[in-house]
């Protein structure tokens, strides 16, 4: 039975199944991490195309089910825990290929980004509009903190959609499959990140407002500043590109140095 409070919805279609591995460009290779493994299907078809699998499932009853449906596999390693709590920097180079519960989904993608020094690639499954958000482009309504965030850190392209009648139990809304390549270095060179995305949270916690009042708390001469950075303080946040946040950013970090160690 599904627990509800762990966002259990589980994907059985083999060929949806075999389609997120072969986006996913997983390869005998590389070592998966499967957050969630649930039944195990998905599981099972990543073991033989990957050279390990490290599956990770926080249920007590599945985990049980699961030691002896993967028994016959040498190559899966099972674990019973919280995704959240795993030691990423001891596995070396991996990817993630998961169907992830939509309660959790931005908290795990930025565990993930925090491991990003050996995480080569995420191929998701989640919320159809948690993708289009993360994937946004500005002057679009899911343009936000979510997409500057994960942009910054990775290449994310949605690579296609699940509809809400392929999960047992059957969700509420439907499903995209989302991969994700992380960057080498950021997309965009900032002398503070910190300060960075105080300005971006700032700026998206009033989208209402024009930039120079909604960023009035990171410093009092915001309009000049704005203008030094050849923004136009009338602007709304969802209008700037990531590289015009960078770009703001180091203006502001140039005429105020100590405001980056406000909280």
């Amino acid at each position: 039975m599904p627990k509800k409070y762990l966002g259990q919805n589980f994907l059985f279609d083999p060929s949806i199944l075999r389609r997120i591995i072969d986006v996913s460009g997983v390869t005998h290779n590389d070592t998966v991490v499967e957050i969630g493994p649930g039944h195990g299907r998905l599981t099972k078809m990543l073991a033989e195309a990957a050279g390990k699998v490290i599956a990770i499932e926080l249920d007590s009853e599945l985990f049980k089910k699961l030691k002896d449906e993967l028994k016959e596999f040498n190559n899966i390693e099972l674990v019973h825990g919280d995704v959240l709590k795993y030691p990423f920097d001891e596995i070396g180079p991996f990817k993630v290929v998961s169907n992830i519960p939509y309660y959790i989904t931005t908290p795990i993608i930025f565990r993930l980004l925090e491991a990003r020094k050996n995480l080569k690639s995420m191929t998701l499954t989640i919320q159809k509009e948690v993708a289009e958000r993360i994937v946004a482009k500005p002057d679009t309504k899911e343009y936000g903190v979510l997409s500057l965030a994960v942009q910054y850190y990775a290449k994310p392209e949605i690579k296609f959609i699940i509809p809400r009648g392929a999960f047992r139990p059957v969700p509420k809304v439907d499903s995209a499959v989302i991969h994700l390549d992380t960057l080498k270095k950021p997309k965009v060179k900032v002398h503070d990140e910190k300060l960075f995305f105080r300005i971006i949270k700032a700026g998206f916690s009033q989208r209402r407002k024009t930039l120079s009042n909604a960023l009035k708390p990171i410093a009092k001469n915001i309009k000049e500043l704005l203008i030094d950075a050849g923004i136009e303080p009338i602007r709304r946040s969802e209008t700037l590109t990531i590289e015009e946040f960078a770009r703001l950013a180091d203006i502001v970090k140039e005429a105020e140095p100590e405001i980056g160690s406000a909280s």
